[in-house]
């Protein structure tokens, strides 16, 4: 076996792993900074600027500098998406609870598109 081109082999996934590595902190960090409502446009475009200068160096300084942000603002984030998802699901399903069940019969009673008894009857299926 040639121990040569096996350390090649291993320096090379090392590199590509590094590459890899930097690929996804690099879309983190700008996910970040479009999220970041605070930060000024001119900063975001620095920040830019130093990540396609300076890759590496710019990456850790971002993290050391801006890192406890970065979870604020993805939490808030995935809050936000919860919040649109839960919105979407009620919308989509109709009514969202008991009272609102029992105030559309009672707007369906009042038109005299359902009866007194069919009224009764949804009350009681949305009380149950």
């Amino acid at each position: 076996m040639d121990w040569h081109s096996f350390w090649d082999l291993v320096w090379g996934l090392i590199l590509i792993f590094v590459f890899v590595a930097y690929l996804i902190l690099l879309f983190m960090i700008l996910t970040d900074l479009f999220r970041d409502h605070t930060l000024k446009a001119g900063w975001k475009v620095v920040w830019i600027i130093f990540l396609i200068i300076f890759p590496y160096i710019t990456a850790f300084v971002y993290l050391l500098a801006r890192g406890p942000g970065m979870a604020e603002r993805q939490r808030a984030a995935s809050a936000a998406t919860e919040k649109a998802t839960q919105e979407y699901i009620r919308q989509a399903a109709g009514t969202s609870g008991p009272a609102d069940q029992i105030a559309t019969a009672k707007a369906l009673l009042d038109d005299g598109t359902i009866t007194q008894q069919e009224y009764d009857q949804l009350k009681a299926k949305a009380l149950s």
